[in-house]
């Protein structure tokens, strides 16, 4: 991407296959993961784009970027380590700082804008 300045499209023509989870985290037979990266610098130290998913669960002991979402579909429920949950739906945004601990639950697809800083 060479444009500095662009408008975040939450349908893209073109989404390409993921793999971020592994097969084990699905908790249905759809194991769809899809992206598009609307934005990356040469270093992939910050990305935007959109990414879809089935629903799935992971428990993550430590997340690996800092990352700042906004819901387009779908529903995620996030689980604190106090146990605290949230449930993010179609326009929310919602900010998760690398090194947090939490249980990652999408409930129904998900697909959200995202913009990570590594």
């Amino acid at each position: 991407m060479t444009d500095r300045t662009f408008r975040l499209d939450p349908n893209p023509d073109v989404m390409e296959a993921s793999d971020i989870n592994g097969p084990e985290v699905f908790t249905t037979d759809d194991q769809t993961e899809l992206n598009h990266t609307h934005f990356a610098t040469p270093d992939e130290s910050v990305l935007s784009g959109v990414w879809e998913c089935a629903p799935c669960r992971d428990e993550i002991e430590s997340y690996p970027v800092h990352e700042m979402m906004t819901v387009i579909s779908g529903v995620l429920v996030l689980t604190h380590a106090d146990g605290r949950s949230e449930t993010f739906t179609a326009g929310d945004t919602f900010f998760i700082a690398k090194g947090t601990k939490l249980i990652w639950e999408i409930t129904q697809t998900l697909r959200k804008f995202y913009m990570i800083v590594n």
